[in-house]
């Protein structure tokens, strides 16, 4: 029973990309939609424990950074998680810069990212794992729409975050 358990909850599914031009990160509910002051809008997406947990890109790009911040482990829904360990991606896409933060949660305690800077990345390509529950923030560039809303499902690769 353990191993079934481990096996489903370490899952990572194949997925056709969705055809929005920037697609969801994650798999989970849509927790926050925050207007940031230099313009951009952070779309915060809430993975539990019985969500996959492997993140993929929002579009097609090139990892033009990633950086590990150490942090605490508070539960990712909580507002406090902004101080939680992570990993901070940016990626050089079509659309301008586009930041993606994992966050690690209360019980998710490492973040593998599968990739190095440099990579070339397509839409919906897997591009790290965080173990157990927590939460992928988007900041979507100026100018363009969130299309979700909050409390929504989404599914990593497939559901759009903007209407382009």
């Amino acid at each position: 029973a353990l191993t079934g358990g481990m096996l489903w909850f370490f899952r990572d599914p194949e997925r056709a990309p969705g055809t929005a031009r920037i697609l969801s990160p994650a798999d989970g509910v849509v927790q926050s939609i925050d207007p940031w002051p230099d313009g951009r809008t952070r779309v915060a997406v809430f993975m539990s424990p019985l969500d996959v947990h492997v993140n993929r890109a929002p579009l097609a790009g090139t990892v033009t950074s990633i950086e590990h911040v150490a942090g605490g482990f508070v539960p990712a829904f909580n507002k406090d998680s902004d101080k939680n360990e992570r990993v901070v991606w940016h990626f050089a896409t079509e659309v301008g810069d586009v930041e993606l933060v994992q966050i690690a949660g209360a019980v998710a305690r490492r973040i593998i990212p599968y990739l190095t800077v440099g990579a070339k990345v397509a839409r919906a390509e897997r591009i790290g794992l965080i173990r157990l529950g927590s939460r992928v923030d988007v900041y979507l560039p100026e100018g363009i729409e969130p299309a979700v809303s909050v409390g929504q499902r989404t599914v990593a690769g497939v559901t759009g975050l903007d209407h382009g």
